[in-house]
């Protein structure tokens, strides 16, 4: 994607389908909410008639006459006759078009309240409504006035008058409100005309005008909303980041204060409602209040959806925006990336592999060294921008297609470059080889021309002296390298691709020395042997001259190896670029399924169910999720740690979260390595026979054990991180990364991962009944929860407190968990206390190979997930001294624990009989190999282990007798119990037995301390 793969991109025309659908569903709410505006606006306004109508000229009550005519009431008004006739026309206009806008044809009744006035202002109000009144005029009633005089001149004006009148519109003159009542009901009228309708004129002014504010408002904000949609559709995408970024804020900032103003006239509409709702309920027949509330709510629910409309359109341009300003950058490194490769390619083309000698050779080396280390550390970059671009995809970039375009092209890139390099690595190493051979061939040749020429003649001139100087050359001859032995041919064969011109030359000029240096010897030997057999004639022989002068021999070269072409992230040692001498160098690749979800694989097949396919299913959920777990390490430890040692953000790391790099991470580099270079590819290996699997677990078992180390570390890991979880640093490593979670979940990933590994092993177990592997499926399964026990033991045994003594010398820890215990002691001042034996103590037990710890459960202080449990030291029994009673009188859950012979018995009560049963096999376990050592223990000292008749056997309450020597042993043995109805006795290591009552009192052998 070269820049015009990027103008098209910021083509308007290029805008995505959901963008278009988006945008026209903006302006299709506009339309509709203009539309409805347009329908309950009056076009003349409050402000233009207010002076009027707050004069109280003219009003609408509300009431209705008959078949629903509006009333429209006009008082008594001195200056009625005052008021000009635009003026008049304006307030019958507003007042008409109030209730014409929701019913269109609506009928008119004008009541003309004129009881205190004359015949000469009702004549002139009935022109002047005639002349002005814009509505469907339907009656026309009229208070004449009440005096006797006014009324008769009313009255004969009237009858004079009428039929002009009655040609423009009814009106009917009325002699009191009594008569009134015969046109209109009494609680259509307002109290003034003695109904019962209720009105306050300054409340109806008031509620107009908010209704017409608010109906300016709604319309004001469409309009806004209109057009910044609109200047949204229509922008150009511009070609710098800054300007992207620049067009991302000021957009965001419209959008804020757009979305500040949608919600005040919203609230606005809500209090209006409010106010509505409440004079409706005081009066139900006011059929105006409920028009009213109609339309507010009719607009605040248009407004709403024009709002929905408006923030899907700006999601979805503010996405694109984003993603196009990432995509920008994201070809800025590929371009910067793609130049550092060019520049490596034409350095690579340069090197030339065209050598003659050692020196040119190690100096080719040397500088292949240095461009294959420029390289790794280019390539390592290359491959965090193509794991960018995969994380982009993965992000449903609009151009992910593009995107992924360009991590082939830099994919390819660097396999070339690898390629290459690797040939003239190969190429400039067996050169050496070959030069190297040539140099000790020549050398060989030199030797041996030396060796002739040092033999002195006086010296074999007898036959020890012959025989002597033959074995010399004999032994010479055993150390002939093996190019010359092997001959021209093989050596042609075997260097066919590295051979010059100027090598062939050098080869065959050695050959030809190697022929007249064999010749030479050849010669000596004919004579050595005639000296041997006979005794000659001294001869004196002349050194030869040696065909070139004597060259040093040089040390041999060791050449680099390197085995891959691909490279790894060296993450011991984060920041550091890749080692090319790592005897197995793998690339790591991040590869994604972007059809299928990425948490697990659906096995929804069609109807198709076989447990083989199923199966299948199963071992790709493991192998996708398995790639997403390496992948998920690594952009921790590459956006995190390895940032731990970026110059440029050293000013936002906490200066004490420096040095402890190993304390936040733990071994999680250690675990990335296993998983990337070694499980991973095991579990790809499976694919397509998961009936290995299994086997592959059982392999790794020991492997797994750096879980148990990163878990005991994961404490102090969570403290560290809620003591600085709002660091700038994390907060701009997770921005970076683009991570929605934060670091601390991310620490938990390799928990989470143990946990997921049992569910999935449990799952191809399931399918698997009675087929090859299953037996490794069970094993691989049980391993993984002996693991995840381990882990959970080792986690309570680190908050072991108080205990003095190296706990590593215990051995491991088998088996822990929260008992009930009573103590009793045989004598002394504490047994006191087996008076107190109902009040059990809550004592939390771990087994080790060596000793069991009896410690008390403590809650540290804290508040929420910072309170957590420690254990305080209690007791140590050492496993040599301890003993075992299965069975307890009166509880099944019981059983006893004794220890020196019964000084100190523990009644310990398990939660369940399960979990008795289960301390139990194991105690059992751990005191028959102690028997078995004791054993062998005696037949290397001579003092053979005697089995005695047994007691009969005990009660079913499996009691023991609290004194003395168990039924059943001998006097001076000591004991152990292995079961309820079994005792196993041993000698003892004293040298004489004695007898029970020579016998002392034995002392404790354990190293408990009392609180």
């Amino acid at each position: 994607m070269g820049p015009a793969s990027l103008q098209e991109e910021r083509e308007p025309g290029k805008k995505s389908k959901e963008e278009m659908e988006s945008y026209s569903c903006l302006m299709l709410a506009g339309s509709q909410l203009e539309n409805t505006l347009q329908q309950v606006t009056v076009p003349v306004s409050m402000k233009e008639v207010g002076g009027y109508i707050e004069k109280q000229v003219a009003y609408l009550s509300g009431g209705r006459g008959e078949d629903s005519s509006v009333i429209i009431t006009l008082p008594e008004c001195s200056a009625f006759s005052d008021i000009p006739e635009e003026a008049l026309a304006k307030v019958f206009t507003y007042l008409t078009l109030i209730p014409r806008t929701r019913q269109p044809g609506v009928k008119f009744i004008v009541i003309l309240d004129r009881r205190l006035d004359t015949w000469t202002s009702i004549k002139t109000a009935l022109a002047r409504i005639a002349a002005s009144f814009p509505g469907n005029l339907h009656l026309v009633l009229v208070l004449r006035p009440t005096s006797f005089f006014h009324r008769t001149v009313t009255d004969i004006g009237f009858r004079f008058s009428q039929d002009d009148f009655m040609l423009k519109m009814p009106v009917v003159m009325l002699s009191s409100v009594t008569d009134l009542l015969r046109y209109i009901d009494e609680n259509q009228l307002t109290s003034e005309f003695g109904g019962t309708l209720d009105y306050c004129h300054s409340d109806w002014i008031v509620l107009r005008t908010a209704i017409e504010s608010f109906a300016v408002t709604v319309k004001d904000i469409a309009q806004m909303l209109q057009g910044f949609g609109t200047e949204l559709a229509e922008t150009d995408l511009p070609d710098e980041g800054k300007a992207i970024e620049h067009l991302l804020e000021t957009h965001t900032e419209k959008y804020r204060k757009l979305k500040d103003a949608i919600r005040s006239v919203s609230k606005e509409g809500r209090h209006l409602l409010s106010s509505l709702e409440t004079s409706g309920k005081e009066d139900d027949s006011q059929w105006d209040v409920k028009l009213d509330w109609e339309t507010v709510q009719r607009l605040l629910a248009q407004l709403r959806d024009m709002e929905s409309a408006f923030d899907g359109f700006f999601e979805k341009h503010h996405l694109k925006l984003h993603q196009y300003l990432q995509l920008l950058r994201y070809e800025q490194s590929f371009q910067e990336m793609d130049l550092c490769l060019e520049h490596l390619m034409c350095q690579e083309k340069e090197l030339s592999t065209n050598v003659n000698t050692l020196a040119q050779t190690e100096q080719a080396l040397k500088r292949l060294d240095y461009l294959e280390s420029n390289a790794q550390e280019v390539m390592a970059r290359a491959q965090i921008i193509i794991l960018h671009g995969h994380q982009l995809s993965a992000g449903h970039h609009y151009a992910m297609a593009l995107i992924m375009q360009r991590c082939n092209e830099l994919r390819h890139h660097c396999d070339t470059l690898s390629a290459a390099l690797k040939t003239k690595h190969s190429v400039l190493l067996q050169t050496h080889q070959l030069l190297l051979c040539l140099e000790q061939a020549q050398t060989w040749c030199d030797d041996g021309a030396y060796m002739l020429a040092n033999q002195l003649a006086d010296k074999f001139q007898s036959k020890e002296g012959a025989q002597a100087a033959l074995r010399d050359i004999e032994k010479f001859l055993e150390e002939t390298p093996s190019m010359l032995t092997s001959g021209l041919d093989p050596l042609a064969i075997e260097y066919e691709a590295v051979i010059t011109p100027q090598l062939q030359a050098q080869i065959e000029k050695t050959f030809e020395k190697h022929t007249a240096v064999q010749q030479m010897i050849q010669n000596r030997q004919a004579s050595l042997k005639k000296l041997a057999d006979k005794h000659v004639r001294p001869i004196q022989l002349v050194a030869p001259r040696p065909e070139n002068p004597p060259r040093s021999k040089s040390p041999l070269f060791s050449p680099k190896h390197s085995d891959g072409l691909k490279f790894t992230f060296d993450l011991s040692l984060p920041g550091k670029r890749a080692s090319r001498k790592s005897p197995n160098p793998r690339k790591i690749e991040v590869i994604h399924d972007y059809q299928e979800s990425r948490s697990c694989v659906s096995y929804n097949l069609d109807g198709d169910d076989s447990p083989d396919l199923l199966k299948r299913h199963v071992m790709r959920e493991l192998i996708e999720t398995e790639r997403i777990y390496v992948e998920e390490l690594l952009s921790v430890l590459l956006g995190y740690r390895a940032e731990m040692d970026n110059a440029a953000l050293s000013g936002l790391l906490p200066p004490i979260l420096r040095n402890k790099r190993d304390i936040l991470f733990g071994n999680m580099p250690e675990i990335y390595n296993f998983h990337s270079r070694v499980f991973l590819q095991d579990l790809e290996g499976c694919l397509e026979a998961p009936e290995g699997v299994g086997a592959c677990f059982l392999q790794r078992k020991e492997s797994f054990q750096m879980y148990e180390c990163y878990c005991q570390n994961k404490p102090r890991s969570e403290a560290l991180w809620r003591q600085f979880s709002d660091c700038s640093f994390f907060q701009e490593c997770q921005r970076k990364l683009e991570h929605k979670l934060g670091l601390d979940s991310y620490l938990l990933k390799p928990v989470q991962r143990l946990t997921k590994y049992q569910l999935l092993l449990k799952e191809l177990l399931k399918y698997s009944t009675d087929s090859e592997g299953t037996s490794e499926l069970q094993g691989a399964l049980a391993a993984m929860l002996d693991l995840l026990k381990s882990v959970n033991d080792s986690m309570h045994q680190i908050a072991i407190t108080g205990y003095e003594g190296d706990i590593c010398e215990l051995g491991r820890v088998l088996m822990q968990g929260s008992f009930s215990v009573w103590i009793s002691h045989k004598r002394g001042p504490t047994r006191m206390k087996e008076l107190a034996r109902f009040k059990p103590m809550q004592r939390h037990l771990f087994l080790y190979e060596r000793a069991l710890l009896l410690c008390k459960r403590r809650e540290d202080h804290g508040d929420g997930s910072d309170k957590t449990p420690s254990y305080s030291f209690k007791h140590c029994l050492k496993m040599t001294a301890v003993g075992i009673t299965e069975n307890v009188k009166g509880d099944v859950k019981k059983f006893e624990i004794w220890y020196s012979g019964r000084e100190e018995v523990y009644v310990v009560q398990a939660p369940t009989v399960e979990v008795k049963m289960a301390w139990l096999n194991e105690l059992r376990r751990i005191l028959t190999n102690q028997q078995k050592l004791l054993r062998d223990e005696a037949y290397q000292h001579g003092q053979m282990a005697e089995y005695v008749p047994l007691s009969p056997p005990l009660t079913e309450r499996g009691m023991r007798p609290s004194r003395g020597v168990p039924r059943g042993c001998l006097p001076g043995l000591d004991f152990v119990s292995l079961s309820a109805d079994v005792f196993l006795c041993l000698r003892s290591q004293s040298p004489r037995p004695r007898s029970p009552r020579q016998l002392p009192r034995p002392r404790p052998r354990h190293c408990s301390q009392r609180h």
